[in-house]
């Protein structure tokens, strides 16, 4: 396989889990308003910190109001992380190895395009429409991942596909549970515990891991058990851990994977290594940011490997590139940012 093909499967990968984790972020964040008793305040400024644009929401839009941010995390591709924007970039990375995928692949992907574009402005306005639209750009998203595993041969193309998809979900779980340190919480005591319940129930829902928490972990809804299981479980698909360990399948049905291989076990150490006692907001967001750290470490050692023979990647490439990165794909400004 050609790298430039490797890359667009990765990148396409990535773009697609990007689309229903941002469509997860901000359903996360509308669950935790509906949650909060008074008292509680939010931020609405932290999901652009989260999502990595503060900067570019402030160059076209100013100060942070809801109703502009939403606007812009969903249907402004100006924001190249936008939920539509995402959509639109892997669409356009799919037109180029079409013979590589299911052909009913490009279909469905064609339609979720078309979906997003005729319903993103209008949906994004009230937050009942918004609610709707993105659960319906998930479930769309849902199908086109089952289309892959169930008719896609699980050769290299599929694990590239496995690496960006676990990649940029690990690195979303992460950011999703980061959302809490950005809630102000009331004095009371009282108040205090039941807004962290409601807090920490809504960021399960929002993963689709209440049911699957409750299974594995209590049916009580304590912070530091929640973290825990959405960091260090390894059985559920949207934790760290487990995506770190679908990294390591897939790394090791690839050549020439020892330095990312490398990577990846590193960071599934360090995981392992942390404890979560004491769930103070800056000590989560430290352990998160480290979390983020290794996540880019591992993409570098993928890239270098497998996508930049000017940076020394071996065996793998049959043909150099005149353009590091292939027509139509755009990396988001939250990759360029963290990576």
């Amino acid at each position: 396989m050609l790298s430039r093909v490797a890359e667009n499967l990765y990148w396409m990968a990535r773009y697609l889990e990007r689309t229903e984790d941002m469509a997860r972020l901000i359903n996360a964040t509308t669950l935790l308003l509906l949650d909060l008793p008074p008292g509680a305040r939010f931020g609405w400024d932290i999901l652009l910190q989260v999502a990595g644009v503060s900067e570019l929401y402030r160059e076209h839009y100013g100060p942070p109001e809801e109703a502009r941010i939403m606007r812009f995390l969903i249907a402004d591709e100006r924001n190249p992380s936008a939920v539509l924007s995402c959509i639109h970039q892997a669409r356009e990375n799919s037109r180029t190895f079409r013979d590589v995928l299911p052909a009913e692949f490009w279909e469905r992907i064609n339609a979720l395009f078309l979906f997003g574009r005729d319903h993103a402005g209008a949906s994004a306005a009230n937050r009942h429409d918004r609610y709707a639209f993105l659960n319906e750009v998930i479930a769309r998203r849902h199908a086109l991942v089952g289309l892959l595993v169930g008719s896609m041969s699980q050769d290299t193309a599929y694990q590239f596909i496995k690496l960006g998809r676990n990649m940029d979900r690990a690195d979303m779980t992460t950011r999703i549970v980061d959302v809490t340190t950005a809630v102000i919480l009331p004095q009371r005591d009282s108040l205090r515990e039941a807004v962290g319940e409601s807090l920490w129930l809504g960021v399960l829902r929002a993963m689709s891991a209440f049911e699957m928490y409750r299974r594995h972990v209590s049916v009580q809804v304590r912070g530091n058990q929640v973290v825990n299981f959405l960091l260090k479980n390894g059985k559920f698909p949207r934790t760290v851990k487990h995506c770190l360990g679908e990294m390591e399948v897939a790394l090791a049905l690839l050549p020439n994977s020892a330095g990312p291989m490398d990577m990846v076990r590193r960071a599934r150490k360090r995981l392992d290594a942390l404890r979560f006692d004491d769930l103070s907001p800056a000590l989560l967001h430290e352990y998160l940011d480290q979390a983020q750290k290794d996540l880019g470490t591992i993409h570098h050692a993928i890239h270098r490997e497998y996508f930049d023979h000017v940076a020394g990647g071996t065996g793998f490439y049959v043909e150099p590139r005149r353009n590091p990165r292939p027509e139509g794909q755009h990396v988001p400004t939250q990759f360029q940012q963290i990576f």
